[in-house]
C-alpha cells in the first residue's frame, strides 16, 4: 500500500496543528457556528443528532494492520466502543468529543491517516473494487490511478469549494464492484482497438434527491491524460454548477440540464483550451506510486478441495464469503459485518484489534473496507482458511450471508442522523429475525437489499434489487419501496417505485411479500433481479397492496 514520504507526513501533521487551533478558538467563543462548520466539514467532523460525527478517510478502502489498531484504540479511547464501516470505503465515529477530535486527528497521523476532505463540497474519498489486484477479471489494477488522483485532489486550490460534494470511483474489471456508474465521475479502464489501455470516463451519476446513472462522455482517455480531463470536468462543474440550491447543486444536475451531449463538449473544449496549463503525466512519479502496488511475494501454490472433510458450515461459509483469487492456491476472504445481532457496518473494539492479528497471520498484513460494508482479507492460503474461520467465528465475523439478503446496505437513520426522517437499524433487525434461516437465504440466491433513512440515500437504496427509504408523514416513520435497482456494469438500473409508501410495523411483511412472489414466479436458477426484469413490477404491486386477506 501506498507510504507517506514526508511532504504527505508534514502535510496531515500541519492540517491537525490549524484545526487543534480552529477548535479551541470556537470552543472560547472567537469562531461563530458558521465559521467553524466550513472548517471543520473540511476536517470530517459532522454535528449529528446526539454527538459530533468523525468521518475517517480509507483511500481506496485499504489499510494496514498497524492502522487497523488505531481505529480500534479510537473506538476505545474516544467513542463507545466502536466504529462504522459506510459504503465509501470510509469508517465513523459517532460519539467523540469535539474538544477531543483534534487529538484523534493527530493519532491517526501518527498511522499516516486522516479526516481531510470526507465531507464539505470538495472531492472526497477516491473509491475502488474492492477486489482490486486480486480479482481475476481485471484488465489492471486501479489503485495506483487512485492514489494518483488523490494527491492530486487533495487540498486543490481550485476545486476546494465546488457547488457541491463530489465522488470519483476508478475499477479495473469489466464487473462494477465500485458502482462507479452512480458517481459524479466514474473511470473504467478498458482497451482500445489498437490495444492501448486507457479511461472510459463518466459522469453524472449519483443518489440521493435525484438518482441518476452516468453517462459516458469518452470512450477512450489515454492514461497520460487522466489529471488534465479531470480538471476539464471539474471546472465546467464550477463554472456551471448551481449555486443557489443546495438539492441543484450536484453535478448530475448540470449534465441533465445542459444534455450529455452538450456537457461533453464544454468538457473537451475546456481540454482542448487548458492544455497549456493542464497538469502534465510525470512518467517517474507515476511509477513510484505504483511500486506501492506490486504485487506481493506470493508462494508458489496448488489449489486445494478445501471443503473436503469439513462441516456443513464451514462449506456454506466457503462458498458464500470467500471469492477466486488470481493466484493459484490463495482465495479473497470476507469478513461479514452483518451479524443478525448488530447493526450492518458496525465493528467492536475488540473485534478490530483482532482482525488486525488475523490480518498479520493470514492476509499479509492488510485488510480492505468493501462498498456493501464489510471487511475483506484479500490474500489468504487456501491452506490456511479453515483456521481463519473458526477465529472468525468466535469474533462473530463469519455469518455465512454474503450477498444474500440479510448483507444488506443500512445507513444508521435516525438513530444517529439529524437528517433522517425515519429508522434503520431497527428495520434491519426486524429483517434479520424473519430471515433468519441460511438454507433459505442460499435458495432465494443473490439479493442487494439496501436501506436510507431519507432521501440522501446514504444507504444507496435507489440501486437495491430491494431498495427501502424513510420518509415523514406527518411525523411518523414511513417507508417507500423500490425494486429492480442495480449498480452492476453495464446494465445499472434505478429502482422502480412500486407504489404508496408503507407504515414502519408492515415493512418486514410487505419485504416478505416480496420475496414470495419472486419465488413463485421465478425461472430455475433465475435471480431476484433477473426475475424482476422479466415479469415487471406488477406482480409485485399486486401481492404487496391485495387486501389483507388476499396477502396473507
Amino acid at each position: 500500500m501506498y507510504r507517506y514520504d514526508s511532504i504527505d507526513q508534514r502535510l496531515v501533521e500541519q492540517r491537525v496543528a490549524q484545526f487543534r487551533d480552529q477548535t479551541q478558538r470556537f470552543l472560547a467563543g472567537q469562531l461563530s457556528d458558521d465559521d467553524f462548520k466550513s472548517l471543520r466539514l473540511r476536517n470530517g467532523l459532522y454535528i449529528q443528532k446526539h454527538a459530533p460525527m468523525l468521518r475517517v478517510s480509507i483511500p481506496y478502502g485499504l489499510l494496514s494492520t498497524a492502522q487497523v489498531r488505531v481505529l480500534a484504540r479510537i473506538a476505545r479511547e474516544y467513542d463507545r466502543d466502536f466504529g462504522h464501516f459506510t459504503t465509501r470505503q470510509n469508517i465513523q465515529y459517532n460519539w467523540p468529543k469535539l474538544e477531543q477530535v483534534p487529538d484523534i486527528l493527530a493519532l491517526l497521523a501518527t498511522v499516516e491517516m486522516h479526516a481531510i476532505q470526507t465531507s464539505g463540497n470538495c472531492i472526497r474519498n477516491v473509491t475502488a473494487d474492492h477486489l482490486a489486484g486480486v480479482a481475476p477479471d481485471e484488465l489492471e489494477d486501479p489503485r495506483p490511478w487512485c492514489e494518483y488522483i488523490r494527491q492530486w485532489a487533495t487540498l486543490h486550490p481550485e476545486f476546494s469549494y465546488l457547488p457541491r460534494k463530489f465522488k470519483i470511483a476508478v475499477t479495473g474489471s469489466p464487473q462494477d464492484r465500485a458502482a462507479s456508474r452512480v458517481h459524479d465521475i466514474g473511470l473504467h479502464l478498458v482497451r482500445n482497438a489498437a490495444g492501448e489501455v486507457g479511461f472510459e470516463v463518466l459522469v453524472g451519476g449519483g443518489l440521493g434527491r435525484a438518482p441518476m446513472i452516468g453517462h459516458v462522455i469518452r470512450e477512450f482517455l489515454p492514461k497520460q491524460e487522466l489529471l488534465a480531463y479531470l480538471e476539464a470536468i471539474l471546472r465546467v462543474y464550477n463554472l456551471e454548477g448551481r449555486r443557489d440550491n443546495i438539492h441543484k447543486a450536484r453535478i448530475k444536475i448540470l449534465v441533465k440540464a445542459l444534455g450529455p451531449q452538450k456537457f461533453r463538449e464544454l468538457v473537451e473544449a475546456e481540454f482542448a483550451a487548458a492544455r497549456d496549463i493542464a497538469p502534465r503525466y510525470d512518467a517517474a512519479e507515476f511509477e513510484r506510486i505504483r511500486s506501492f502496488f506490486a504485487s506481493p511475494h506470493y508462494e508458489s501454490l496448488l489449489d486445494e478441495n478445501v471443503e473436503a472433510g469439513k462441516s456443513r458450515e464451514f462449506r456454506n461459509w466457503y462458498r458464500q464469503n470467500t471469492r477466486k483469487h488470481k493466484v493459484t492456491g490463495y482465495r479473497a476472504v470476507f469478513v461479514s459485518l452483518k451479524p443478525p445481532n448488530s447493526p450492518p457496518g458496525d465493528i467492536t473494539a475488540k473485534q478490530l484489534d483482532r482482525v488486525a492479528d488475523l490480518a498479520d497471520r493470514y492476509s499479509l498484513g492488510l485488510v480492505r473496507a468493501t462498498h456493501d460494508q464489510n471487511l475483506l482479507f484479500a490474500d489468504v492460503r487456501q491452506s490456511d482458511l479453515y483456521a481463519l474461520w473458526q477465529a472468525l467465528l468466535e469474533l462473530d465475523l463469519a455469518t455465512a450471508n454474503i450477498g444474500t439478503l440479510t448483507d444488506m446496505i443500512c445507513c444508521p437513520g435516525l438513530d444517529f442522523c439529524s437528517l433522517a426522517n425515519a429508522r434503520s437499524i431497527p428495520i434491519a433487525a426486524q429483517l434479520n429475525e424473519r430471515f433468519d434461516d441460511l438454507d433459505h437465504l442460499y435458495d432465494l440466491g443473490e439479493i442487494q437489499l439496501k436501506m436510507s433513512g431519507c432521501m440522501n440515500g446514504c444507504g444507496h437504496h435507489s440501486v437495491g434489487h430491494i431498495g427501502i427509504l424513510g420518509v415523514d408523514k406527518s411525523g411518523e416513520e414511513w417507508y417507500q419501496i423500490t425494486l429492480g435497482g442495480s449498480t452492476g456494469g453495464a446494465d445499472a438500473s434505478l429502482g422502480e417505485v412500486i407504489g404508496p409508501s408503507v407504515a414502519y410495523d408492515e415493512v418486514v411483511d410487505t419485504i416478505e411479500r416480496i420475496i414470495n412472489v419472486y419465488v413463485a414466479e421465478r425461472h430455475e436458477e433465475e435471480r431476484f433481479l433477473d426475475t424482476f426484469r422479466r415479469i415487471g413490477v406488477a406482480p409485485f404491486k399486486a401481492r404487496v397492496y391485495a387486501p389483507a386477506h388476499q396477502a396473507a
